[in-house]
């Protein structure tokens, strides 16, 4: 059950931001008992991955916060972004500190298809949002939604790990924001619309 959870939250997490929950999982795997990924996702945790997940974690952090650019970047995450989720699901739901499952530590696949997939989704939602709301603000979104973005894989990556049934809280509370978000855009763009055929 909390490797379920564990493994929700942190391939959500790579939907938003693929590095934040690598650099996580990475680092509890290489310093503390937490986690402790099995041999074939041993990797995660290596210096050299620790290092690159670091210099690229900087890259999107900047990156996304320019408008127009941020879309570019999103359209890399489209691969980066599910694989990410995909591995991560994978090495966590085979982690014998979590639910000691002998079944996911012999079949892997089943936790990089499922990471895969809600981390694919979540990019999904990121992706359709983001040109809406850089178009409908003239760009003042990008940066705005980007520390929100950053922030909400931080916080869901950390209680994915440490206190796994906040992840359902945290997950409702996305998708309730993100509903919102959709409709006061989708309203400001009618407005806009309506303004300009008065004119």
């Amino acid at each position: 059950m909390f490797a379920l959870l564990t493994g929700l939250g942190l391939t959500a997490a790579a939907g938003l931001n693929a590095y934040i929950p690598f650099l996580i999982v990475g680092l509890l795997d290489r310093f503390t008992t937490v986690i402790d990924l099995p041999a074939d996702y041993s990797w995660i945790g290596s210096w050299w991955a620790i290092g690159i997940a670091t210099l690229l974690l900087i890259s999107e952090v900047v990156l996304d916060k320019i408008p127009a650019v941020d879309s570019v970047n999103d359209m890399a995450g489209t691969i980066i972004r599910p694989l990410t989720g995909g591995v991560i699901g994978a090495g966590v739901q085979a982690s014998s500190q979590l639910d000691h499952s002998q079944f996911m530590q012999e079949h892997s696949w089943i936790g990089f298809v499922g990471g895969l997939v809600i981390a694919g989704i979540m990019h999904s939602g990121k992706t359709a949002v983001r040109p809406v709301a850089n178009v409908s603000t003239g760009g003042i979104a990008a940066p705005v939604l980007s520390v929100t973005e950053d922030l909400s894989s931080l916080l869901l990556s950390l209680a994915a790990v440490f206190i796994p049934i906040l992840v359902v809280v945290i997950l409702a509370l996305m998708a309730w924001a993100g509903y919102v978000l959709v409709r006061r855009i989708r309203r400001f763009t009618r407005r806009s619309r309506h303004a300009e055929t008065l004119a």
